[in-house]
């Protein structure tokens, strides 16, 4: 069934997330179906709910850049451009890194990267702090469709599918985050 959470209800939704439950939230421009990234069961629910293929891999979002430091090689990247996406963050800015080798397979999909994001959205920020780490970040709609923007568009997707749903305003883009290759600055989706 699915849970409706306010921002009163943060704890809940992130106890949902750590008992492997899929939870639409907010972001930026849209709403995003998340998950633990390091819980596959979780991740394949997901995906199976979006009906996306699994190579396709997600992106990460964090609260700050400690919650995503573990995901990249931080070794292959060059300590001026660690400093660039560091200055971008928090912020609409979403990052292609090289990814660290203990990464789940299955969040990178057939990517050899891992597209990350400090938001500075504050409720998915809160959610994340309220998780204690980086959290999965799609759009939260079937594949090809267009992306949700108002919690009744989300449920009226996915229904009782979907563990849970955090009702709170999005951040007023007026477009999901351009996506960039963190090492070369190229734009994979502007």
């Amino acid at each position: 069934m699915l849970q409706h959470f306010t921002l009163a209800g943060l704890d809940a939704a992130a106890a949902l997330l750590r008992r492997g439950g899929v939870l639409a939230y907010p972001t930026e421009a849209v709403f995003g179906l998340g998950c633990d990234p390091q819980d596959e069961a979780a991740f394949r629910r997901l995906f199976a709910l979006k009906q996306r293929p699994p190579t396709q891999g997600v992106l990460l979002i964090g609260a700050d850049f400690a919650q995503l430091a573990p995901y990249i090689d931080l070794a292959a990247v060059p300590p001026q451009v660690l400093q660039q996406v560091q200055a971008s963050w928090p912020g609409p800015h979403t990052w292609v890194f090289p990814r660290a080798t203990d990464v789940p397979a299955w969040v990178a999909g057939a990517h050899a990267g891992i597209a990350l994001r400090v938001t500075a959205h504050a409720p998915a920020a809160a959610l994340c702090r309220a998780f204690g780490g980086a959290l999965v970040s799609t759009s939260a709609n079937p594949h090809g469709q267009p992306a949700a923007r108002t919690a009744q568009a989300v449920a009226s997707s996915f229904g009782d599918a979907l563990d849970g749903l955090l009702d709170a305003p999005l951040g007023g883009q007026a477009m999901p985050t351009p996506i960039r290759d963190a090492l070369s600055g190229a734009i994979i989706r502007g």
